[in-house]
């Protein structure tokens, strides 16, 4: 399997939509191009398995190494666990979904899914990059895209929202540089410094310098994925953006984050991660608390799904702290369902506005009776966000608890409960926005008209659906997936205390 080709087929298909002419090449080029890159990361689901199954025991699998820059030692290193398949197949889902909501753009067509194609690109190089300086440039090459998607095609005070989103996630990556400069200088590999995370992973780097770069690195990772108290561009961010750029936004970009603090920050510095994990448990539990109480204050359903989506990546941090064999297996599963859930919801609320023209939860109701598909593409959303069995949220919540218990401090276990108790007022936000935004009677008439979902709007919920319940109700395949990457970071991390 070429891994290249997840980086190619993006980024060929954002040339040839600047080669179309008119929104209707336009959308076909792009929606062709989303379609690859599904059966891209499908084909690479199965080529992995096909790999294991014959024996196959190497840590990452489809590796390619090329020297970019030899004098820093800087290579083209690419290769993949299941961790990082499973975050392929999570931006594939969202970025074929993204598309189809968009199918209707006119304003600058050309542009728009152009940058889509260019911010995929961008996620996916990030996640089979094994060199953490081209990890970073990766990283770097999925910012401005959001930057110009929000500014641009934007609604409310984009400007002010994409100038924040840019300047928080830019500050972020000036952190992870200067933490991968840490580390990249107090590497040494045959006698030379070495940005490959393999490499890496077998020396061992001083803990003085670890317990420096650390906070760095995990910190401007975990501003991508709205680490308290650097969450505040998420709620302005994601409420201005446009529906399939609040998509990308939740569901991919800010899993960057969460899988950069455990792919970069915890894996390279065990050590680190140890001493630092008390105050990674207390800030995600902060964040937990403080997205769920505040998603209750908000009146916008775009404002609620942000605020949630705070509360819900501090599940993902919150696994990762734990340190546990279980915790980040839950950790990893929770990127992926609340990847999924979450751009379902602002999907649905994108339909919605798109036909009502209002985000108000008040001036809203009763939509369930003239638009019934939307109105059940809402639910499901709400329903997944709030842990109910038989959808990826209530597998992905169980298993960060699960394995958060199993770590004994005292403390730890404290932040357990306040987090498992979340659930509590994470049901109370949902089931009231969905009693006020969908059910009872229809509070204006003008409502009566409305259409419900056309076919692409159908297939694009019908795609994140089917990946939420596929979780859901069989969370084996996902499980085992990602459980011999997780099982080599806390490998890693053992290790880390042995030597201690």
């Amino acid at each position: 399997m070429n891994l290249s080709l997840l980086i190619l087929v993006p980024l060929l298909t954002a040339v040839a939509i600047l080669l179309c002419n008119g929104l209707k090449q336009v959308r076909s080029v792009a929606l062709l191009g989303s379609a690859v890159q599904l059966l891209l990361a499908l084909g690479l689901l199965y080529t992995y398995h096909q790999e294991r199954e014959t024996g196959n025991t190497a840590q990452m699998l489809f590796e390619f190494n090329y020297t970019w820059f030899a004098n820093l030692n800087i290579n083209y290193h690419i290769g993949v666990d299941g961790i990082s398949i499973a975050m392929i197949l999570l931006t594939s889902f969202v970025v074929i979904s993204g598309v189809l909501v968009s199918w209707s753009m006119e304003m600058l067509n050309k542009e728009f899914f152009f940058l889509l194609m260019f911010l995929s690109m961008g996620a996916y190089g990030f996640f089979i990059s094994l060199d953490v300086f081209t990890l970073f440039f990766f990283l770097e090459v999925a910012v401005i895209p959001k930057f110009l998607l929000i500014g641009i095609w934007g609604s409310g005070k984009k400007e002010y929202s994409a100038m924040k989103l840019a300047l928080m996630l830019m500050g972020g990556s000036a952190l992870v540089f200067v933490g991968l400069c840490g580390l990249y200088f107090n590497s040494s590999i045959n006698g030379a410094h070495s940005f490959d995370i393999l490499a890496l992973s077998k020396t061992h780097i001083p803990l003085n310098a670890q317990m420096l770069f650390f906070p760095f690195a995990f910190i401007g990772f975990g501003i991508f994925t709205a680490l308290f108290p650097f969450h505040t561009w998420v709620p302005d961010g994601h409420s201005s953006a446009p529906t399939a750029a609040s998509m990308f936004l939740a569901g991919i970009s800010m899993k960057l984050g969460g899988y950069g603090c455990l792919r970069v920050a915890v894996y390279l510095m065990p050590d680190a991660a140890h001493a630092y994990s008390g105050i990674i448990i207390l800030l995600s539990t902060i964040a937990i608390i403080y997205g769920a109480f505040a998603t209750m204050m908000q009146t916008d359903l775009k404002y609620i799904n942000a605020y949630s989506s705070i509360s819900h990546c501090g599940f993902v941090i919150l696994g990762i702290g734990m340190l546990t064999p279980t915790s980040i297996t839950g950790a990893v599963l929770q990127m992926v369902s609340h990847g999924l859930m979450t751009a379902l919801f602002f999907a649905a609320i994108g339909m919605i506005y798109t036909r009502t023209h209002t985000r108000i939860v008040a001036q809203l109701g009763g939509l369930l009776k003239v638009m019934p598909f939307i109105a059940s593409v809402f639910i499901i959303s709400g329903l997944c966000s709030l842990g109910l069995p038989g959808f990826s949220g209530f597998v992905a919540e169980m298993t960060v608890f699960m394995g958060a218990w199993q770590n004994p401090d005292t403390m730890y276990r404290i932040a357990t409960i306040l987090a498992c108790a979340s659930i509590v007022v994470t049901a109370v936000y949902i089931l009231r926005a969905a009693g006020k935004a969908v059910m009872g009677p229809i509070n204006d008439d003008r409502f009566t008209s409305l259409s419900d979902a056309v076919w692409n709007e159908k297939l694009a919920a019908v795609i994140l659906i089917s990946g939420i319940v596929a979780i859901g109700v069989v969370p084996f395949w996902l499980s085992n997936l990602v459980t011999p990457g997780t099982e080599q970071i806390i490998l890693q991390t053992g290790q880390a205390l042995l030597l201690k």
